[in-house]
């Protein structure tokens, strides 16, 4: 047995030290995959010590049966009754170095995705405003365009010509239908009146093809801000509850700014001594608040997943929407620098949806091994 935890303490020893150097600052998998690996130790070890005590136990059975004297019986139920407390005390001691691992792991993987939820929101601070996408779907915003409709102002025919409101002016269709019949009754020649629409045509048939595209791509961008926004704000109101039973009162965006965790950490060393002083119901309920959290955060990591995918497929579709522009081969020169820059914008953000805010792998056994830390032996 001695060389078996003497195995486990080599084995631990060198996950503490990995521990310390500390995983990829922006990878929870690796956090992860750390937790599992001290689970495995930490079970591995006290089922040694547990086998050991079951023998013993075993032996002290054996030896009742076999006992002769009332002597003999009663010091041999002391011992019995000694090594079942041991092993429950093993059993208590297990679920406290698991709790232990499992929050500070935890806590790792929140301290990550909350950088991550930043990162997200910083993201789409910087994407396209309604303004550039006006811009790049409204011909009114073209200079060429600007400059054709002065060109049949001056040249209408003053007794049939309307002049639009400034809110119709502005509308797409509608000025692009005034635009053509003031041409048409304009006293251009047909050269003149050719040249003109081939100044233009470019701007007129992108923006009216791709209006609507360009809108749908603004307003489910939009929906993703605003789902982005209830991301933070979950996890930070996840961070309160983890917290929470420790006695750590600082928010999220508090123990980041001050780089506070260090007393998290503290703060569960002193919950942890509660544990092992308490015994039955009391025990048992400071046990499960401490272990209710991680629940909390494992269906946190759900919902994060969920967003990330949705947001990998959501750009995705807006990189179809923005190659199907049939003409932009031949309107490569007329076309806006906002569309290239936004179509360079979405391939950065699918790159990011897929490496620097990927989801978090925790399904399947991972989630049990998490959510149960497979105590083998109880």
């Amino acid at each position: 047995m001695k060389k078996y935890l003497f195995i486990y303490s080599v084995s631990l020893l060198s996950l503490i030290s990995h521990a310390v150097a500390g995983p990829e600052k922006s990878n929870p998998n690796q956090v992860i995959e750390q937790l599992l690996a001290e689970t495995k130790l930490i079970n591995e070890k006290y089922a040694i010590l547990y086998t050991a005590k079951m023998e013993e136990l075993a032996t002290v059975n054996q030896s009742l049966i076999l006992a002769v004297t009332t002597e003999q019986k009663v010091d041999l139920l002391i011992v019995k009754d000694r090594l079942v407390s041991d092993l429950k005390k093993l059993q208590n001691e297990n679920n406290s170095d698991i709790s232990k691992v499992r929050y500070l792991k935890g806590l790792q993987v929140i301290r990550i995705l909350y950088e991550k939820v930043l990162s997200l929101e910083h993201h789409f601070a910087s994407v396209r405003t309604m303004n550039e996408i006006n811009k790049m779907s409204n011909p009114n915003q073209y200079p060429e365009y600007d400059k054709l409709k002065e060109i049949l102002k001056s040249k209408r025919d003053k007794k049939f010509a309307v002049d639009l409101t400034s809110m119709l002016g502005t509308n797409t269709l509608i000025s692009v239908v005034q635009t053509f019949t003031n041409m048409i009754g304009s006293t251009l020649t047909k050269d003149e009146k050719e040249s003109e629409i081939k100044n233009v045509e470019c701007i007129l048939d992108f923006t009216l093809r791709m209006q609507n595209d360009l809108n749908t791509i603004y307003f489910e961008t939009a929906y993703l801000q605003s789902n982005s926004e209830k991301i933070k704000t979950d996890i930070e109101t996840l961070f309160k509850d983890y917290t929470k039973p420790i006695g750590y009162t600082l928010s999220l965006e508090s123990c980041r700014a001050d780089d506070d965790w260090e007393t998290i950490s503290s703060k569960m060393e002193d919950y942890l001594g509660k544990i092992r002083a308490s015994a039955g119901t009391t025990q048992y309920k400071l046990q499960v608040n401490m272990e209710f959290p991680i629940d909390r955060l494992l269906q946190f990591i759900t919902q994060y997943n969920n967003f990330i995918d949705q947001g990998g497929e959501f750009y995705q579709k807006f990189k179809i929407i923005l190659s199907s522009y049939e003409n932009e081969k031949q309107c490569e020169t007329k076309l806006p620098l906002e569309y290239k820059k936004l179509k360079a914008d979405i391939d950065i953000a699918i790159d990011k949806f897929n490496v620097a805010y990927k989801p978090v792998e925790v399904n399947g056994t991972k989630m049990k091994e998490i959510l149960y830390g497979l105590n083998e032996f109880e």
